[in-house]
């Protein structure tokens, strides 16, 4: 006997996967017919099912009444649908009218609330697919102008790799059901506090010391304006040793875990008799090889105008 619409709400609520999976695959074409209905035949209307199930996701437990769940993935569709519409400019909204406050489900997925099956989807995507998903959805270096840049590629290709991502999210929530997740939050946790240490120790003025254990031999060096040197962990020394002799500081903001990924941001701080010295931000973009960096880009994210 097949569960029903509310005995699948619950058991979502409580962090089932199995039940959240069931009841977006039993709504799902009426979901898509939603899309279908406002955006018509063609990827929009698919990134719309796609969008609304990510919401879904995190609202679940906002959902008052189990038994109206039909109607309620389907309002959630419809919203995604108008969204895509605004964000066209198809869909202007009427003179006086505020944009909604309701969260996007990229503002949803920023809130790192997120359930440990999804990393472990996320963990499943190419290096690169998973690399802009994680900028994008973890991060603050999340336009696709500054993506574009750090990750060297065109804007275009940005654009590619999230589709491919948020694909792959979506179709986790109906197809990863009892599989067991590796603790996303015990993960950033560990990252977090290995990369407060390191900046510590450089700090300290022991930034060699963190090269020699943390980085490989090989290790492949990117400075923030593309700066390349033969010997990439000494030029990369040099650079950390002239920012303390010019008394920059760095303030550890946030840290974005991924399998074989670790993002940084940090405060750059400039010394009080120039306070200008240093843009207000770096980002340590860490691709990871046996747990130890095989290569470092930093950048220079622009502020928002």
């Amino acid at each position: 006997m097949s569960l029903s619409d509310a005995e699948l709400v619950r058991a979502a609520v409580t962090g089932d996967v199995t039940g959240l999976g069931l009841l977006l695959s039993r709504h799902r074409a009426g979901m898509h017919a939603v899309a279908l209905s406002i955006l018509g035949h063609g990827p929009d209307a698919e990134d719309a099912v796609q969008d609304a199930m990510l919401v879904a996701v995190r609202r679940i437990d906002e959902l008052r009444d189990p038994d109206a769940a039909g109607p309620w993935l389907r309002a959630i569709t419809r919203n995604a649908c108008r969204a895509r519409l605004r964000t066209a400019g198809a869909l202007p909204l009427p003179d006086g009218e505020l944009p909604s406050h309701d969260p996007t489900p990229e503002e949803l997925l920023e809130r790192r609330a997120l359930r440990d099956w999804v990393w472990h989807a996320m963990a499943d995507l190419s290096e690169p697919v998973r690399l802009v998903a994680l900028l994008r959805y973890f991060s603050d270096v999340s336009t696709y102008d500054q993506i574009a840049a750090l990750c060297e590629v065109p804007v275009g290709t940005v654009r590619s790799r999230l589709s491919q991502a948020r694909a792959k999210l979506a179709a986790a929530l109906v197809n990863t059901a009892d599989l067991a997740h590796d603790d996303a939050a015990a993960l950033t946790r560990t990252r977090r506090r290995e990369a407060e240490e390191m900046l510590a120790a450089a700090q300290r003025g022991a930034f060699a010391d963190v090269v020699r254990e943390h980085w490989r031999p090989d290790v492949e060096f990117i400075g923030p304006g593309g700066e390349r040197a033969d010997d990439d962990r000494a030029f990369a020394i040099r650079g950390m040793e002239a920012d303390l002799a010019a008394g920059v500081r760095q303030r550890l903001v946030e840290v974005v875990a991924g399998r074989d990924l670790s993002i940084w941001r940090a405060d750059l701080i400039s010394p009080p008799d120039d306070p200008g010295h240093c843009p207000p931000s770096l980002v340590w973009l860490h691709h990871l090889r046996g747990g130890r960096v095989r290569r470092l880009r930093l950048f220079h994210p622009r502020r928002a105008a």
